[in-house]
């Protein structure tokens, strides 16, 4: 058990509001809008990494909200108002993630994302393009544009793409530097007041009805009048019981690339494969269904099997015929479950959770923090 001197328990750890756990997106967002609407309340936020260690962190960077194939695909286990009103949560939490950070600070570019489909996925394309009309009825509202997705295949070779017969372009999707995003948000909540304590790594938890107490790993107990637990794809660690598993995404990126044509953020395979230009470097990642069961996990590393498939599609389909190197690889843990709503639940007394963020973490995050700190100032 770690001993904590008189300084640091005075300073951190005494009169406690409310604990957050996990430092991601939801945490930080829910701990901004706690402190804005309640700035006397002492909130602390506790972070397993250095930094926060599943998904906000280590995502891709795509502003997206849901590609032709990914909604038709939701559409065959969600109803439409269930598909459309997560897709209205996703576009909310990007103006929001916007207006809250500045698209300067988070490097927001609006350069449109597009779905690519190979020989193979011509029933798929097929499926896409006798809904597009639909599909772009029922964004239009909740977008603004009268047309959301259109075809562009005269695209294709202006981007260089091999083993690709039909391109569909979203107007209204538009990618941000991940780094900036969550250095920006930080900086924010430390300036309201906000601790923000890495390297504490949350076992378990006690409600006792009058308070929480919060249980590290090296022994140390801290307790608050309420907790909200925002770890996502690490949730099942705590709460096992809710529906919320860990899915691991892989991530490439490339060196820069002279004269690179690709600018925007793309996905092809119903989204489980999704690649973008960060300046002139290429970011490639997905291949998870390739094993869903090895990737359904909370270790961050690395499988052949994944790589070699992204190395693979990247030099056959992205870019053929160009000269280029691979310069890291990495990966991240996302929260998934049956269904692509979040879960937002009072858990206990004081003790509250928001999770399974379905890999969109980015679009709805912010809005998922909002409401998550608005359950727990309605209960203090």
């Amino acid at each position: 058990m770690k001993n904590l001197s008189h300084w640091e328990k005075e300073i951190y750890f005494e009169n406690i509001d409310c604990i957050i756990i996990g430092s991601g997106i939801v945490g930080l967002n829910a701990a901004l809008y706690i402190k804005q609407k309640e700035p006397k309340l002492k909130v602390v936020v506790l972070e397993r990494g250095m930094f926060p260690d599943g998904a906000s962190n280590r995502n891709a960077g795509f502003a997206c909200f849901g590609s032709p194939s990914e909604l038709l695909e939701d559409l065959k286990t969600h109803t439409e108002e269930e598909v459309f009103s997560l897709v209205d949560k996703r576009w909310e939490g990007l103006q929001l993630l916007r207006s809250n950070l500045g698209d300067k600070n988070i490097g927001y570019e609006p350069f449109g994302g597009y779905e690519l489909f190979n020989p193979m996925d011509e029933a798929l394309y097929e499926d896409c393009y006798y809904q597009l009309g639909y599909l772009n009825k029922l964004l239009s509202p909740i977008v603004g544009a009268f047309t959301t997705y259109k075809i562009v295949d005269n695209k294709i070779n202006k981007f260089g793409f091999k083993h690709t017969n039909h391109l569909i372009e979203n107007v209204a999707e538009g990618q941000i530097n991940t780094g900036k995003m969550m250095q920006t948000l930080l900086n924010k909540v430390t300036k309201l007041g906000v601790l923000v304590l890495n390297n504490f790594s949350v076992i378990s938890y006690d409600d006792d009805g009058d308070k929480v107490e919060v249980h590290s790993d090296d022994g140390i107990v801290i307790s608050a009048k309420k907790l909200l637990i925002a770890t996502d794809g690490f949730a099942k660690q705590l709460l096992p019981e809710l529906d919320v598993q860990p899915a691991r995404a892989q991530v490439l990126i490339t060196k820069p690339i002279a004269n690179l044509k690709i600018k925007g953020g793309f996905h092809f395979d119903r989204g489980f494969y999704y690649f973008r230009n960060v300046g002139k470097r290429v970011l490639f990642g997905g291949g998870r269904n390739l094993n869903f069961k090895e990737e359904e996990t909370f270790e961050l590393g690395l499988t052949d099997r994944v790589q070699d498939q992204l190395d693979l599609l990247l030099r056959e389909t992205i870019l053929p015929n160009t000269s280029y190197e691979i310069d890291m690889r990495w990966s991240g843990i996302m929260g998934m479950g049956e269904k692509k709503s979040v879960i937002m639940k009072t858990l206990s007394t004081n003790t509250f959770c928001a999770v399974r963020s379905g890999g969109m973490g980015v679009a709805i995050g912010s809005l998922t923090g909002v409401d998550a700190a608005t359950m727990v100032l309605q209960s203090l």
